[in-house]
């Protein structure tokens, strides 16, 4: 099986961004890819159409690919959850939570057994695997028992290419560096760089292209220059920024919560062009929103806390009450209830934990040993909704169900349609129900109603195909992939 790693010398340099691409041009161009990533560390997740869990990034890349996700997709995801520990989902079940020095001293053999495993699975589903690495493999104090960068090119036995962000700043130190740190056999694998979010003109950096294959002796495949809006989903937190438009005339304040999952609920609100968003911390930059939403959370307990200790939850519950609309989402939809308990510590990790939440909703949410990991369809007042569901918790509440599925119903909705709580995760990538809730807003400000931003997935995956291609070096690319360099 052909393939190729597309690793990084830092988080965030793009990797999920040139795999995902990758996968969609190499469908196009007739291949038949395969996406992998051996270890996530992140709490934004995939549920796949069996009901498992895996890192969202290979969700999407799978179907850029034209696949149906599966686990052997990303075999291990470790979602951190709080005092220096994360819940273990191997193959897409959880498995345990466990502390990372307990992870990193206990858990290798049993990772690189699961990642030999996930390997020979893919290979069965196509010809090409696209395999994405984590942060930098030359994180020098991990190195020794790391599963995620090189020793995976090595089981896989594929060239890698590394990316750099140059939006950053330090873009030929962070690559010479990472090639020095390498040993030598691994240096040997490495046949070509990627500079990645370039601002600008690429024929502008031909000096410093020229350097950079001078000095490293590599081919650099790509100048891709930086693409926004682009409405691919990010990979983890680290994605999660503010959207702030000059003369927005809607002001939604996001909860930034300590412990956030799925974070990218929130990315649909970027495309819509009369929308800020501002990620809030404190109760001194909470403002004066027009709507407010809370998203999920790893650890409802521990971001519970943080509401109470930063006075958010006194801000968002005065809100309310003077007929803010408020939208919480899984976690987010926990906290606002009026009771929360963990008698097992499925949450805390201790049990018979018992605390108030805000009251905004008249729900009760009791903690469970077995998780919820679906995906979900039903309507709320009359709008088809799709998405998934990630949770501990079962939550009983008193009043109106925000939403109608054919085998339950899920969450809570006023009778004014201002509070919602609900389980489902992606609610606003529904683009009849984003609008209609946006435009709820509207009408409030007497401002004119519009329909939504189009967030049509395949074109999402056909335009980074399309950007990449332009600027990649194919020839080059498919020498490497194929194994004659």
């Amino acid at each position: 099986m052909h393939g190729v790693m597309i690793q990084g010398t830092a988080s965030d340099a793009g990797k999920s961004f040139i795999a995902t691409a990758l996968c969609r041009l190499l469908y196009q161009k007739g291949y038949r890819p395969v996406p992998f990533k051996p270890q996530n560390v992140s709490n934004n997740s995939y549920v796949t159409a069996d009901g498992k869990e895996i890192g969202r990034a290979q969700g999407l890349q799978a179907e850029a690919a034209g696949l149906e996700a599966q686990p052997c997709m990303n075999p291990l995801l470790l979602k951190p959850s709080g005092n220096g520990s994360s819940e273990i989902v191997l193959f897409g079940e959880r498995l345990e939570v466990m502390s990372g020095m307990e992870y990193r001293a206990n858990y290798y053999e049993r990772a690189i057994s699961a990642i030999k495993q996930g390997l020979q699975e893919v290979s069965e589903l196509g010809d090409t695997v696209i395999i994405e690495g984590a942060g930098s493999p030359v994180e020098m104090n991990l190195k020794k028992r790391e599963v995620v960068n090189m020793k995976t090119a090595e089981l896989a036995d594929v060239p890698v290419i590394l990316t750099a962000d140059i939006d950053r700043g330090g873009l030929f130190a962070s690559i010479a560096g990472t090639l020095s740190l390498l040993e030598d056999h691994e240096r040997e694998r490495v046949k070509g760089i990627i500079v990645n979010r370039f601002h600008g003109d690429p024929n502008y950096f031909k000096d410093g292209k020229e350097w950079l294959e001078s000095y490293t002796g590599l081919p650099v495949l790509a100048i891709v220059p930086f693409l926004p809006g682009h409405a691919l989903e990010g990979e983890d937190s680290k994605s999660i920024r503010d959207v702030r438009r000059d003369g927005a005339a809607i002001d939604i304040a996001v909860i930034r919560l300590p412990y956030i999952s799925n974070g990218s609920d929130m990315e649909p609100f970027a495309f819509e062009e009369d929308v800020n968003v501002r990620w809030v911390q404190s109760a001194g930059t909470f403002g004066t929103p027009d709507a407010v939403i809370i998203p999920g959370t790893k650890s409802v307990f521990s971001d519970l806390a943080f509401l109470k200790e930063t006075g958010l939850d006194k801000k968002i519950v005065s809100f309310a009450k003077r007929g803010g609309a408020v939208a919480g989402l899984c976690g987010g939809f926990q906290l606002m209830g009026r009771t929360l308990s963990d008698p097992d510590g499925s949450d805390t990790g201790m049990n018979t934990s018992i605390a108030d939440g805000m009251g905004i909703i008249p729900a009760h949410t009791i903690f469970k040993r077995n998780k919820t990991v679906i995906r979900t369809e039903g309507t709320a007042s009359g709008i088809p909704l799709s998405g998934y569901e990630i949770h501990f918790g079962e939550t009983t509440v008193e009043g109106e169900p925000f939403m109608i599925c054919s085998d339950h119903h899920d969450g809570y909705v006023s009778t004014d349609n201002k509070i919602i709580g609900t389980y489902l995760h992606h609610l606003f990538y529904n683009d009849e129900f984003r609008a209609d809730w946006l435009n709820r807003i509207r009408m409030m400000k007497g401002l004119p109603r519009r329909p939504p931003a189009d967030l049509n997935r395949a074109k999402t995956y056909d335009l980074i195909a399309a950007h990449l291609d332009r600027f990649l070096d194919w020839t080059a690319f498919k020498q490497i992939l194929e194994g004659h360099v």
